[in-house]
This record gives C-alpha cells, structure tokens and sequence, in this order.
C-alpha cells in the first residue's frame, strides 16, 4: 500500500498574516532532515503537512523518526490514501490496519470531514466504517470511552486517509523563525537542555564551548562534540565554536581574588559569546543557569555577569530544579552522555568559599589588573570550527 506520513501542525497554525512563511521554513526543515531518506513529496494542506514517498526506495522508517524530530509538528502519523468513497475507505481501513484490529479486543472510529463536499458527515462516516469493522471482525467490541485501537479517518482536499493514533512529536516552532542566538554548551546536564528548549522556540543556534587544556581533556572534547550531535537529531545541523580558556582561567587566578575567581571567568565567557555573537549576527545568548543552583547562578551573580552583555541573555531553565531538568535530558537523549566523568573548564580552579552575593562595582575593580581586550583577542583569534549533520 501507498503509505505516506502526515505530519500535524502545532502553534503554527494560530499564526496570523505570517503563516505561511512558517509553513514553507517548515516544509523546508523537513525536507532538509528527510533528504537522506529518500526522495520525498512535501506539500502542505488544511493544516497538516504531507510527506509522500516520491521513490520506492524511500526509506519511510527513518522520514519518520526525522519527521517526530522536527520542531513545529505537534503530532505524527502514517497514513494511506484512498479515494473519497466510503467503499474505498472501508477497505483501506480494513487492510491497513487488519492486524491492528485483530490484535485488540476493543476499538472506535473517528472521522474528519474537512471536504465539505462529501456526502456523509463525520458521525455517519464513523458509523458506517465501524460498522463494516465490526463485520469483519466480529471479535471486537465498540468502546467510544477507552478504546484498545482508534481507527482514525481524514477526508481531506485530495484524498480521505486511514490511520491509527498519531504519535506525539516535537511541537515547538519551525528553526529559524526565532531569530538566531549563541549558546553556551559545557559538558553538564543542564545546557544540552537549554539549547535544546530554546531551539524548540524556533531559535537557530551556534553553539559555544570553552577548553582548558591541560587542564581539560581530549575526553572532555569529545564529550561535548557528542553532546551537539545529540542535538543535531532536534535542532539540524550545528556549528560547535571551541574557544581556548586556559589562559584566561589561569590569569584570573593569578591576579584576581579566589572567591571572584568564578564570577570573573563567567563574565569572560559571556563578553566572548557576546563578541562572537555580533560577528555571527546573532541577537541573544543562551545559557543553562538554574536560579539558586550554584553559587554562581544566585541574584546578584547573574547581574554581575550579565553587566558585560550588550544583548539579551535568555534562561530557559531559570525557574526549574534538577529533577525536571534530568527528565528533558532523558527525554532528548543527551543525559546518558552528560554524566560522563569527564569535566569541563567550569570546575577548574573552583573556589573553596565562592562569593554568593557579589558587589557590581568590586568586581570591576579586580578585573582592571585583567588585559581584557587582549586576552578576548586571543582567545576568540585561536577557536576552532566543528560542522555536525543529523546522523541517520
């Protein structure tokens, strides 16, 4: 059978005079993230977006996967097309999802009727489909309140289709309808997941990490390298920014005192993301801070480091604790990766006692024994490049 994958939009669809340029950035995310499957069929109508297998070839199994996977689809099906007769329906139904049927012991039918043109409204169209099953299948039972198998039928523009209960998908809004934005990206728990949020919001990203060899290792590299292509399966294809921090790190502690060590080192990396940003023509920077986490995540200290930004600084999971925080990693499948025992160059040098609650102004003053400019400079001047694609 002709099996094709009908993809439901989200909150795209109470977009206004826009719309249609977030249907057609999402048709073209879909195509991008699908073209390694095979040759697709991508069209959009009535609110659904239909991708239809151009080629016999077309690896349907993975354009799904990839499909679940792409912000702006809030829900997923497979589906077949037949003509709009309620014969042709019947017996779709009926062959498509025989073994489903089979296999339950209770189901209902549904219907949409979006052509208005056909004869029979959504009540009748179920009635006589379920009916018809129920011939076919004399062991099943009608449950309209907690059915085993939904039998789902669209009678649509172009066709009337058949399928089972869609799947839950990535919801969100199409990437690269938010804007484009700078993230920070350790090897921890908590900024995988802010990326990932943040991405959700439609938001292309560039991703930031900071290396502090010796100090950090190759393993600790790589942790984060896997930790981006774990993204990549929701956000598309990334570009990891690796910048060398050990100078900086080690010039901090040299000069500056030990309980500013952490407040200073953030307000470097956030005058780096924020250079790096203007030259990639971002407009924000993300961060994975968690109020009242850690010592460097309180009030007062994320003032202090959001006094050296020239441009907004969005928290994704400012008000969450760590349990809901675990649960999104699982649910992206980053956390396996990020508990790794490898550290990042956020645990370098930490201090014993670290200033909870610092002063805008004494901070400034410890940084003025810093070269600033130069070290930025530096550190921007020797960063690496690293293109990741979406794995199949």
């Amino acid at each position: 059978m002709h099996e094709i994958i009908l993809c439901k939009l989200g909150e795209v669809v109470l977009k206004g005079l826009n719309r249609h340029s977030f249907e057609m950035k999402l048709m073209s995310n879909i195509r991008r993230r699908t073209q390694r499957c095979g040759k697709f069929k991508i069209y959009s109508r009535q609110s659904t977006i239909y991708v239809e297998p151009a080629e016999e070839t077309c690896d349907l199994d993975a354009a799904y996967d990839a499909c679940k996977k792409v912000f702006g689809i809030i829900a997923i099906a497979r589906a077949v097309p037949c003509p709009k007769e309620k014969e042709a329906i019947f017996a779709t139904a009926k062959e498509y999802l025989g073994p489903a049927l089979l296999a339950a012991r209770s189901f209902k039918v549904e219907s949409k009727r979006s052509d208005k043109s056909f004869p029979m409204g959504s009540i009748q169209l179920s009635q006589w489909v379920g009916g018809a099953l129920h011939d076919a299948f004399p062991h099943l039972t009608v449950d309209v309140h907690n059915p085993e198998l939904t039998v789902y039928l669209e009678v649509r523009e172009d066709a009337a289709y058949a399928h089972g209960p869609a799947e839950a998908a990535a919801g969100g809004l199409p990437i690269g309808m938010g804007g484009h934005a700078v993230s920070l990206l350790s090897g921890g728990i908590d900024s995988p997941v802010s990326s990932y949020m943040i991405a959700k919001r439609g938001v292309q990203l560039e991703l930031l990490h900071f290396a502090s060899p010796p100090y950090t290792s190759q393993q600790a590299r790589e942790k984060v390298l896997q930790l981006a292509q774990e993204l990549t399966v929701w956000c598309g294809r990334l570009t990891v920014h690796i910048v060398p921090f050990t100078e900086i790190q080690e010039e901090i502690r040299r000069k500056c005192p030990e309980d500013h060590f952490t407040l200073i080192m953030r307000r470097f990396m956030m005058r780096l993301a924020d250079r790096l940003a203007h030259e990639l023509c971002c407009k924000a920077l993300v961060t994975g801070e968690s109020l009242g986490q850690v010592a460097s995540q309180t009030i007062q200290a994320l003032c202090v480091s959001d006094d050296v930004a020239t441009m907004p600084v969005l928290r994704p999971l400012i008000g969450m604790d760590k349990e809901e925080i675990v649960r999104i990693a699982r649910h992206v499948g980053t956390f396996d990766t990020s508990i790794l025992p490898y550290e990042d160059c956020c645990t370098v040098f930490t201090p014993r006692h670290p200033k909870t609650k610092p002063n805008l102004e004494e901070v400034r003053e410890y940084e003025a024994a810093l070269d600033i400019d130069g070290l930025c400079g530096k550190a921007l001047a020797g960063r690496e490049l690293i293109r990741l694609y979406p794995q199949q």
